[in-house]
């Protein structure tokens, strides 16, 4: 017999209903449902509806019965752009640009992430793996049901290889679904400094195909920035990628207008991703592709640089996501309700477009809103309730964890005494 779970008399089942990125005023309809209810079965949506039109088609007693009278009932969050799996922190960097310094004068006297490289490369795969399980636990409490996870702390094969072998076995281990990211352009190491071609080469020839052939992640980024890794540089590591059948995606724009955003169209990426110095030609080339902007506002809190220009972005129809770009040194802050709070006061976006940008828009980030992202019949049962009855009180209450209990595949995995 299917195993079975009932939600019921939720004040908001907010559904984002559909199976691709939205974006323009398609972002607004977010799809409410009062008075709303889900049917599950082995842990996949079966019935979405009112309530009573809900209940009146289910003859069997649920095995779980959720009420949800008063609160708001959402998908699951998604974080489609995060570091998390990492050794060490740089809390002193953090103080340092306090008093001025940037983060790229910080790369290049041989901190940033050529710091977190060496304690990374030191560390166990099972030092790894419990630090992993640990910051999974702290994502699930804030609503995240499927988190992306990039390597890059490693650059080189061993520590890049046991960077997306340990997320694999977070991935089977943790009831949060971690999708996997290939960045061994994320930085130049210490022993190539000076010599970027080269290490390209080496990436090109001895740890991409490692990665395909041992089918180690689904996509293929890089830090396509000044003094990191030109536009032709990427280029080549990209198209390699796309060859060997991961996607691309790109770290574009973020400290300087470079062309990332243009090289994404160019290529097709899935997604560009922080986006804060992108052209208006770049941006416009990505609506036209249909490139998905993963925009990272608490990384530009935590810089003090401008916020990316969501409100732009929307009106020239390139679909958005939302994400926390967690990791040590940029944003140590795995935070959803700080990148709500900051996509709200300081990028202009509406309380509907957010959760469009968390849920669907998200889930297209990753390659899955064919199968989450939505609260639809068919789709995995990923969802969260919230304490308030409105999803209007996600940016309302600003800064504070709004998610009362998490769902996944249709089993309670996360539950907070209510306020």
């Amino acid at each position: 017999m299917a195993k079975t779970l009932l939600l019921k008399n939720a004040s908001e089942l907010v559904t984002c209903r559909g199976h691709a990125p939205k974006c323009g005023p398609a972002m607004q309809d977010i799809g409410i449902i009062e008075d709303g209810a889900l049917w599950l079965e082995d842990g996949i949506i079966r019935k979405v509806g009112a309530t009573d039109e809900v209940l009146s088609g289910i003859a069997a007693t649920p095995d779980t019965v959720i009420d949800a009278t008063g609160r708001c009932v959402l998908p699951g969050f998604v974080d489609p752009h995060t570091h998390f799996l990492f050794a060490g922190h740089r809390a002193e960097e953090f103080s340092w640009r306090l008093r001025g310094d940037t983060y790229m004068d910080i790369m290049e006297r041989g901190g940033g992430i050529i710091n977190s490289v060496r304690a990374t490369r030191q560390a166990s795969a099972d030092e790894l793996l419990a630090i992993g399980l640990r910051r999974l636990d702290s994502m699930l409490s804030f609503g995240v049901t499927t988190v992306e996870g990039k390597s890059g702390y490693g650059l080189d094969a061993a520590t890049e290889l046991k960077q997306l072998a340990v997320m694999a076995e977070l991935d089977r281990q943790h009831p949060v679904e971690v999708v996997r990211t290939f960045m061994g352009a994320h930085a130049v190491p210490a022993e190539y400094k000076g010599r970027t071609d080269e290490f390209v080469d080496y990436l090109l020839q001895d740890v991409l195909p490692l990665v395909a052939e041992q089918r180690l992640a689904e996509f293929c980024d890089v830090f396509c920035e000044k003094g990191v890794f030109s536009v032709e540089q990427s280029r080549r590591l990209l198209t390699a990628a796309q060859s060997l059948g991961l996607q691309a995606k790109v770290h574009a724009d973020e400290i300087v207008t470079l062309g990332g955003a243009e090289l994404a169209a160019e290529l097709g990426a899935l997604s560009a991703e922080h986006l804060l110095h992108a052209s208006d030609a770049g941006i416009r080339r990505m609506a036209e592709t249909g490139v998905i902007a993963v925009l990272l506002p608490a990384t530009a809190f935590c810089l003090r640089e401008p916020y990316a220009r969501a409100r732009f972005m929307i009106d020239s129809g390139v679909p958005v996501a939302l994400a926390t770009d967690f990791n040590p040194g940029s944003c140590f802050s795995e935070s959803i309700p700080l990148v709500i709070a900051l996509a709200a006061l300081y990028m202009q976006m509406t309380p509907a477009e957010i959760v469009t940008a968390l849920t669907i828009n998200a889930a297209a980030a990753v390659g899955r809103a064919n199968r989450i992202g939505s609260l639809e019949r068919g789709k995995q049962g990923d969802f969260v309730l919230l304490d308030h009855p409105s999803h209007l009180y996600l940016p309302y209450h600003a800064g504070v964890n709004c998610v009362a209990t998490v769902v996944k595949r249709g089993e309670i995995v996360y539950e907070r005494q209510r306020r």
